[in-house]
C-alpha cells in the first residue's frame, strides 16, 4: 500500500492546493466511517498480533503506541475511522469556544524535499458546542476502539485577561465526550496564545481547568485525564517552570512538541510564517521530550510529537521517554496507512 501511495496517490494529491489536498483526505475518512462492514474489516486487518502488549496510559488502554495528531480532523467528523487505519487513539481539535473560520488562506505549504510543512490555519473550527451535539450522537468513552483525545484551544476573539473562562466553557461542553483533554497554549498561530504558556497566565489557567474536572467527581461524573501541549521553542528554564506547575496541580501529562517558529537549516530562506512541522522539527522535539523525562525521573506521561517520519524517528520519541506517539506531517507524505505500518513496525521492534 506504502509503494501505491509513493507512485500513484501522492503524485496526484500533490497537484493540488494543500488545504485543498487536506479537506478532500478528511472527507474520505470520515465517508469510511460510514462504511462499517469496511471499518470492521480493515481493523482486524491492522489489528497487532496477540503476543503484541497495549499501551497502558493515562488511565486507559491503548491497542497501539501511534495515535493522530491533533490538526487533522478539527471538526470531529472523520475520527471514528482512525482504528481502521491503524490509530491506536486519535486526538480531535484543536476546538475553541467560539467558531471561527481560522486565518486567511493559503495557510498551508508543503516543502516535499525536506518531509515539512508550514502551517497558518489559526485554528478554524466550528466551536466547541457544535462539536458537543455531535459526539453526543456517537458512541462515547468506554464503547469506542480506541481513545479519543480532545485538543482545546483559546477562542481568537478572547482576550488574554479572559481565556480561564474560554478553556472551562470548552471543558464543561467536552469532558463528557472526552477520553481524555489536551490543553494547547503552544500554537503560533493565535496572536498572543503562546504568554499562555508562561506560569503567571498558565497556573490560574490549569487550576480552574483541575478544579472542574474534581467538581465533575463530586457530582458522580468522571474524571477525564488532563495533559498541557507545549511547544519546542520553550528555553529549558521556561520548560522547568511549566513542569513546576504541572507538579502543583497533578495534571496528568504532556505532550510535546507543538509545531515551531524556528526556521533550521534551508527554512531560514523561507518567508512564510506560521508554525513548521515534519522532519525538521524531530530533533527538537525529541530532546525535549528526553529533557521531560529525567526531570520528571519518568512519572510523567508523555505523547511525543514532531518529526515522526518512519520507524526510526517513531523508536527515538519512546527511547527518549514517550509513553506513546502522534502523527500527522508523517501522514502527508507516507500515505493513509503509514500508522498501521508504523505501529506494527514498533510492535516488533518491542517483541525483539
Amino acid at each position: 500500500m506504502g509503494w501505491l501511495y509513493q507512485h500513484v496517490g501522492k503524485p496526484v494529491i500533490f497537484r493540488r492546493d494543500p488545504e485543498d489536498a487536506h479537506e478532500l483526505a478528511v472527507r474520505a475518512m470520515t465517508l469510511l466511517a460510514t462504511v462499517r462492514p469496511a471499518c470492521a474489516l480493515l481493523e482486524r486487518w491492522h489489528r497487532l498480533p496477540a503476543p503484541c502488549r497495549p499501551v497502558r496510559c493515562l488511565g486507559l488502554e491503548f491497542p497501539n503506541a501511534v495515535g493522530l495528531a491533533a490538526g487533522f480532523d478539527k471538526h470531529g467528523t472523520a475520527w471514528p475511522a482512525a482504528a481502521a487505519l491503524g490509530f491506536g487513539h486519535v486526538e480531535i481539535g484543536t476546538v475553541t469556544r467560539h467558531a471561527q473560520p481560522g486565518n486567511p488562506r493559503p495557510r498551508i505549504f508543503r516543502y516535499p524535499a525536506e518531509l515539512a510543512v508550514i502551517n497558518r490555519m489559526g485554528f478554524n473550527n466550528e466551536g466547541a458546542a457544535a462539536l458537543a451535539g455531535r459526539l453526543a450522537r456517537l458512541p462515547g468513552p468506554g464503547a469506542r476502539r480506541i481513545p479519543l483525545g480532545i485538543n482545546l484551544g483559546k477562542s481568537r476573539v478572547t482576550p488574554l485577561d479572559q481565556a480561564v473562562e474560554d478553556y472551562r466553557e470548552s471543558f464543561r461542553l467536552l469532558a463528557d465526550h472526552a477520553d481524555y483533554l489536551v490543553v494547547n497554549v503552544s500554537s503560533p498561530n493565535t496572536p498572543g496564545l503562546r504568554e499562555l504558556q508562561d506560569a503567571a497566565w498558565l497556573k490560574p489557567l490549569l487550576a480552574a481547568l483541575a478544579a472542574d474536572n474534581r467538581a465533575r467527581v463530586a457530582a458522580g461524573r468522571p474524571r477525564r485525564p488532563l495533559l498541557l501541549k507545549i511547544a519546542p521553542d520553550l528555553s529549558y528554564p521556561q520548560i522547568d517552570a511549566v513542569l513546576g506547575v504541572i507538579a502543583d496541580l497533578a495534571l496528568d501529562g504532556i505532550v510535546a512538541t507543538n509545531t515551531t517558529l524556528a526556521r533550521p537549516g534551508g527554512f531560514a530562506r523561507v518567508s512564510e510564517a506560521g508554525g513548521l512541522s515534519g522532519a525538521p522539527v524531530g530533533r527538537r522535539s525529541t530532546e525535549i521530550i528526553n529533557y521531560l523525562a529525567r526531570a520528571t525521573s519518568g512519572r510523567l506521561p508523555i505523547i511525543g510529537v514532531g518529526g515522526i517520519t518512519d520507524e526510526a524517528s517513531a523508536a527515538e520519541k519512546l527511547d527518549a521517554g514517550a509513553s506513546l506517539v502522534q502523527i500527522y506531517t508523517g501522514l502527508i507524505y507516507r500515505g493513509p496507512f503509514f500508522a498501521a505500518e508504523l505501529a506494527r513496525a514498533l510492535a516488533e521492534r518491542q517483541r525483539r
